[in-house]
């Protein structure tokens, strides 16, 4: 009995002493808040505390934008009031992260956050730019009412700095519990069944205060029941780093956007403008450059930015690409020079800790290009901006390690026929620098507000890119922001030895637009010479912007494509895919190795002739775009030339739907194990005739044959030319090939899905992106015209079958006859 109320004693004692340390901090949390942690001083209920009391001199201070204290494991901000009601920029890293979740150096988040003081408290709340209103308009007040601020964290101040001029909060527990805005995303949550924060497994590594800035950085980890990796422990960890910046008190002046000029923007909805509406309102987004030398740079003299932009490269990297992920950033001071500065972009190595034991490169005071240790393919260039003017604050390039991987196969496919330094699996150190600094430059330019141009690559003559010199002096595209890749189009004998494309004369032109500092002239004047600048170049196919879309019905503006006409220029590759086809064991033979090489290059050659089919097919049913404003002539949308489609359902007709004999190479396929090449291509092929006999392109052909005055390719026309080109057998009383059998089979299926389906729904602003073309197929012209083609093909097969004397082709066109009539006589 003793011992018992020994046990009850101790363990009243102790729900008192954890009731006695409850801090009256409040922070959004989950269903399971970890324990505040040991230390912690907390605010009485009577308000803060003289300032003596909560920060002794015995704890560690880091002065900046705020003053950081730290005892032990807890951290004090010291918020100065000048700061309260202040725009702060905080983007989220994640520094180090286990297998499967992300790679350390990627952004978790970007958010606009406001410290507030309300009574003895202070409010950390997030902010909302997405609609706007001046605030010297009464309608200000209604858009506050409905764009209320959510409040991330409350706390209460634990006293007043000794001067009166700041607030002192512990924020200790904005780093330690589960605050789901500063922590994993909802995805990752979702994905990996999160359950809460561990508050004993959660710690703050350090938190560091800068003029401008405050990085944090925590050691989250999560209750999981279903990691990513170490499955059997039910555990996330990883660390985020938190790089809150001050944003500027005044905003940089905006630039408004010129769909002929290609930046990404910033969206508002601002309901302070005269018009009888709420106006969707958006900048571009840009870095701001200002000369140092002002009056020079009015000259028209070459002066250095006030502030650079400077790329740091993540010491992760390995030293033979440095030099080359250096030079793809430095590619852009041309560009600059147009906008009249110069050293205005270079790239540099990240310090070590002994140069700058505060650099990091987590920190968002330092654009960098990080390098990640893993298998992807690829690389990406992000960039966060003030949303408030479409300022870019910083960027953080990410480059995957396995980008290599798809240089080379891009290079090997494309380029070998003509270019004997890309005949081997493994290229030389220096071809293989050169490609990464292609990238580099091209990933450079999103971060500097530029996305993809895909139509600048038809301002070329197919020809000219068979020109030593003109290749020698232009590269491959008038910008490097196009998916213009590499040379496919130069033959063997051509003499020609640059394949790749650089920074050229569009996007100079894209940073004088976006760039060039006007000093005091009033807005509209900036405007009007913006638009005088734009309508010079507005015939000169060079500066042409073609939109990156999802779904691109102007055919000059796609992916992966070179040259003015898609044709001429697939036919040069497919030349050029047959003789590396013809080369690929020799090219590909290591001694000891197995074939592994050679079966990823086939594979890939396969797929570049898929590509060659796409550029051709988006002729068909094509409109051309360019963009225009009144004061010029000429409307914006037109249809491809008649001559132009009919062209691109010839060069079809050779290279889409015949049989594949200048790839069926049985060497290779003895080698590979290709055991299910018929199928594979039957798959290819069907792809590009579904692609071509979609239900879109029908519909655009039917829109302009009813308002065109001009001589335009009809559905009907098309129609016929498609049955023709894939029944072609039927007037000669050929045998059919297992190719054509398997291709006339995904004829009837396709006419089957127009007679029988709807489009998908698609949002309405989602269309415009896309470039979706709205139809009701069942109540437009497409049915009845694919019923009288079916008919028509029943005909011709019930005239044809008898007379073949294949079994396979005999059987087919039994077969094919009974489909057609099931479909026009379903019941």
């Amino acid at each position: 009995m003793i011992h018992l109320v020994q046990k009850l004693s101790a363990l009243m004692l102790a729900l008192l002493l954890i009731a006695g340390c409850a801090s009256t901090d409040s922070v959004q949390s989950s269903d399971a808040p970890s324990e505040r942690p040991s230390g912690a001083a907390a605010a009485s209920s009577d308000g803060p505390k003289p300032f003596s009391e909560v920060i002794k001199e015995s704890f560690d201070k880091d002065e900046g934008l705020f003053n950081v204290y730290k005892d032990n494991s807890t951290y004090y901000y010291e918020i100065p009031d000048d700061m309260l009601e202040r725009e702060m920029l905080m983007v989220s890293r994640i520094a180090r992260t286990a297998d499967g979740i992300a790679y350390g150096g990627m952004k978790n988040n970007t958010q606009v956050l406001r410290w507030q003081k309300r009574d003895n408290k202070i409010l950390l709340r997030r902010v909302s730019f997405s609609n706007t209103a001046s605030d010297t308009l009464p309608i200000y007040e209604a858009v506050r009412n409905s764009n209320f601020e959510p409040i991330l964290a409350s706390f209460d101040i634990a006293a007043i700095n000794e001067d009166s001029t700041g607030s002192v909060i512990d924020v200790t527990s904005l780093f330690t519990t589960d605050v789901p805005a500063l922590g994993l995303q909802q995805g990752n949550r979702t994905r990996f069944q999160v359950r809460s924060v561990d508050g004993s497994r959660t710690f703050i590594e350090e938190i560091r205060s800068f003029p401008e800035n405050v990085e944090a950085r925590h050691l989250l980890t999560y209750v999981a029941q279903n990691p990513p990796s170490n499955s059997d422990a039910n555990t996330i960890s990883l660390e985020i780093n938190h790089s809150m910046h001050l944003l500027p008190e005044e905003p940089m002046q905006r630039r408004e956007p010129d769909a002929r000029v290609g930046y990404f923007t910033a969206s508002q909805t601002d309901f302070g403008t005269d018009e009888h509406r709420a106006k969707p309102v958006s900048h571009v987004t840009r870095w701001k450059l200002v000369p140092k030398d002002k009056e020079a740079y009015m000259r028209g003299e070459l002066v250095e930015p006030e502030e650079p932009i400077i790329f740091y490269i993540d010491p992760a990297t390995p030293e033979v690409w440095r030099e080359w992920l250096i030079k793809g950033v430095d590619d852009w001071q041309v560009a600059f020079e147009e906008a009249g500065f110069k050293n205005a972009i270079y790239g540099k190595m990240a310090p070590t800790k002994e140069e700058d034991p505060d650099f990091s490169l987590e920190d968002a005071r330092y654009p960098t290009i990080r390098y990640f240790a893993s298998p992807i393919q690829n690389a990406f260039g992000p960039h966060v901006h003030d949303p408030r003017s479409g300022q870019i604050m910083t960027s953080a390039i990410g480059w995957y390690h396995n980008v290599m991987r798809l240089l080379r196969n891009w290079y090997f496919i494309q380029t070998a026929a003509a270019n004997p330094e890309a005949r081997s699996v493994q290229f030389d150190d220096d071809v293989m620098g050169e490609l990464i600094r292609f990238v580099s430059a091209h990933e450079v330019g999103h971060t500097l507000g530029l996305p993809h141009n895909f139509g600048s690559s038809a301002a070329i003559p197919v020809d000219s890119l068979r020109s030593p010199t003109y290749t020698d002096e232009n590269g491959t595209a008038p910008s490097i922001m196009d998916y213009a890749r590499f040379n496919y189009i130069a033959q063997p004998g051509d003499g020609v030895t640059n394949f790749f494309p650089r920074v050229g004369p569009y996007d100079k032109w894209a940073v004088k637009w976006g760039y060039t500092w006007f000093g005091d002239t009033p807005l509209e004047e900036q405007n009007e010479t913006l638009h005088e600048w734009t309508k010079e170049r507005a015939d000169d196919p060079v500066y042409f912007y073609g939109a990156q879309t999802g779904s691109k019905i102007d055919p000059r503006s796609q992916n992966e494509d070179l040259g003015d006409n898609s044709m001429k220029a697939s036919t040069y590759g497919i030349a050029n895919l047959q003789v590396i086809t013809d080369n690929l064991i020799e090219w590909t033979s290591q001694e000891g190795e197995d074939f592994a090489e050679l079966d990823e290059l086939y594979g890939q050659i396969l797929g570049q002739w898929s590509r060659y089919m796409g550029h051709v097919t988006q002729n068909v049913g094509g409109v051309y775009e360019n963009d225009k404003t009144f004061d010029q002539e000429g409307g914006v949308y037109e249809p491809t030339p008649k001559e132009i489609q009919k062209e691109a359902m010839d060069f079809l007709r050779t290279h889409a739907f015949s049989d594949p004999s200048w790839v069926l190479n049985q060497d290779i396929l003895s080698r590979v194990n290709q055991a299910d090449f018929v199928d594979n291509f039957r798959g290819r092929q069907v792809s590009v005739l579904n692609n071509l006999v979609d239900p879109q392109r029908i519909a655009r052909l039917i829109e302009y044959d009813n308002r065109s005055d001009a001589d335009v390719y009809s559905p009907y026309e098309f129609m016929d030319d498609v049955r023709g080109t894939i029944w072609t057998e039927l007037d000669r009383n050929r045998e059919i090939s297992v190719y054509r059998r398997n291709l006339q089979r995904a004829y009837i299926e396709r006419m089957e899905y127009l007679m029988t389906e709807e489009l998908p729904s698609v949002p309405a602003a989602f269309r415009q992106f896309v470039g979706f073309t709205s139809v009701d197929v069942s109540q437009s012209d497409i049915r009845p015209i694919v019923r009288e083609q079916l008919e028509i093909l029943q005909r011709d097969i019930n005239n044809t079958r008898n007379s073949v004397s294949d079994r396979a082709t005999r059987i087919h066109l039994a077969d094919s006859e009974r489909r057609i009539d099931n479909i026009l006589n379903p019941n």
